[in-house]
């Protein structure tokens, strides 16, 4: 007999469209003592923003922890930067900076 397939839950995560907090359910919410693991459906709805106190729906879902941000329906355009996470994206662009100001310091060795 085989082992029954463990399901994984993607967590989503929510943001607070007045202050920009971020309700992350693999962290929880110490300040309200809602433990980690907790849906931001299964919040009470008298829990509010740790920041700046606003109600539970004035938060929009921004999606699972390490996902290409934007809309689904562009993600398609762009050259493929569009597939990038936003980790991903920052050692791009600034790994590319790096890489320009090396070049120009290079500049002066030359004469």
């Amino acid at each position: 007999m085989s082992e029954p397939a463990v399901e994984t839950t993607v967590l989503d995560r929510y943001e607070c469209r007045a202050c920009g907090y971020v309700y992350e359910p693999e962290k929880g919410d110490d300040k309200d003592d809602i433990p980690s693991g907790t849906t931001f459906a299964e919040l009470p709805m008298s829990w509010r923003c740790p920041v700046c106190s606003a109600k539970k729906t004035a938060f929009a879902n921004i999606g699972p922890a390490g996902t290409a941000s934007g809309f689904k329906e562009n993600l398609g355009y762009g050259l493929g930067v569009n597939n990038l996470t936003p980790t991903q994206k920052n050692i791009l662009i600034f790994g590319a900076l790096a890489l320009g100001f090396l070049f120009f310091i290079s500049l002066y060795g030359l004469q």
